[in-house]
């Protein structure tokens, strides 16, 4: 059977999948169906459907959907690389949502309170007070980040705070377990999803770690001020928002506590490589650290600057180095990074319990059932 697609709605998902070309290459009857010489089979749709991750309704409809992402998103560019959002983002948000509403559901369920944090300050508050509030929840001290090794465990260690406090954690590259469909940095750094039980931040696996801390920061501020979001802070920036604006000085306070680098400071003025020691003092990016300097009026804008050309130059070259986090290591661990160990822990409980079905734990996971059994057995030493 033949079915008739409209050329607008083939167009905007050509658009929306941002893999044209190698879609055009896949199907070449595509010209043909646009412009009417042809019709594709239901099958053929399906496939095309499926290659360009669009939902295989919208292919039928006379007039391209308008798709709307569920929280405010902020970028920093638009025009420059298109206002649309890669099928990607949308996929991961939706797969985020239901992982969160099981959670609050459970949570409910369980008789868990509401966090008191969550909204607890507003974007007139001042930064340096957020910034303290969130390390009093997290329980940890200004100069937290100086007794990390290096900046994986001092993400790691973050995290471990942030989790312990009541909020999900999910850290992925690539979509649920899709390792042909990855997420783009440059499109969102990472997302917010602000609930009273169940809040939930993502970070793009795909994006450095000191880019990350920095981002998880972003996210804890988002939470604190009650506010959900997805962001690209390209170029660590915030975008042209007063909310985001509040976020980053929130996060950078957290990060590097203008007290605390008012004392660093008279030991590494004046040292080449400054920034350097800094990042590493503080386990941030040198982008971040400079920043601080600037903001805090230890360095003059044209210094600033100048590194910041410098930084610019080599993002691109760190960024094609960066593959190792979602490709080697334990299986096992990496998949708990995706999925979130307090999620984690509390789904593969609550399925031994006998209180989520399996097939709802699947869904949830993206897993299939001997890998979700495994994974239960391994990290959480659960029979499931």
């Amino acid at each position: 059977m033949k079915v008739a697609v409209n050329a607008h709605v083939l167009e905007w998902a050509l658009d929306r999948s941002r893999r044209r070309e190698s879609l055009e290459r896949k199907f070449p009857k595509l010209s043909g169906w646009r412009d009417g010489d042809a019709l594709p089979t239901i099958r053929q749709l399906q496939d095309f459907s499926k290659a360009a991750a669009v939902p295989f309704g919208y292919l039928l409809l006379q007039n391209p959907p308008v798709e709307q992402l569920p929280v405010a998103n902020f970028r920093t560019v638009s025009a420059e690389s298109g206002s649309g959002l890669s099928p990607e983002l949308i996929d991961t948000i939706q797969a985020m949502q239901r992982r969160q509403v099981w959670m609050r559901e459970y949570l409910i369920a369980e008789g868990h309170d509401r966090l008191p944090f969550v909204g607890s300050r507003g974007i007139d508050t001042d930064p340096a007070a957020v910034a303290r509030n969130i390390r009093g929840v997290l329980d940890i001290g200004e100069n937290w980040a100086a007794t990390q090794p290096n900046w994986g465990e001092a993400l790691r260690a973050l995290v471990a705070k942030v989790e312990n406090a009541g909020i999900l954690v999910m850290s992925n590259g690539i979509v649920e377990n899709n390792t042909h469909r990855k997420l783009d940095p440059q499109e969102f750094r990472g997302f917010v999803l602000v609930d009273d039980y169940a809040p939930l931040v993502f970070l793009n696996g795909a994006d450095g770690k000191a880019a990350r801390m920095f981002t998880l920061a972003h996210e804890l501020a988002h939470i604190w001020l009650g506010v959900s979001a997805a962001f690209d802070l390209r170029d660590l920036q915030p975008a042209d928002n007063d909310n985001e604006r509040a976020c980053n000085l929130i996060a950078a306070e957290f990060l590097v506590p203008s007290v605390v680098l008012a004392e660093v400071w008279p030991q590494v003025r004046g040292r080449d490589n400054l920034f350097q020691l800094l990042a590493k003092r503080f386990k941030v990016s040198e982008i971040v650290a400079a920043r601080r300097l600037l903001d805090m009026g230890f360095i003059a804008r044209t210094e600033f600057f100048r590194f910041y050309n410098e930084w610019q130059q080599n993002e691109l070259r760190i960024a094609h180095k960066k593959a190792e986090d979602d490709s080697g290591g334990n299986y096992y661990a990496n998949l708990n990074l995706r999925i979130g160990n307090r999620f984690g822990n509390l789904l593969t409980r609550s399925v031994q319990a006998g209180t989520t079905l399996y097939t709802d734990a699947w869904r949830l996971t993206g897993l299939k059932k001997n890998t979700f059994q495994e994974y239960a057995k391994k990290i959480f030493g659960r029979s499931v």
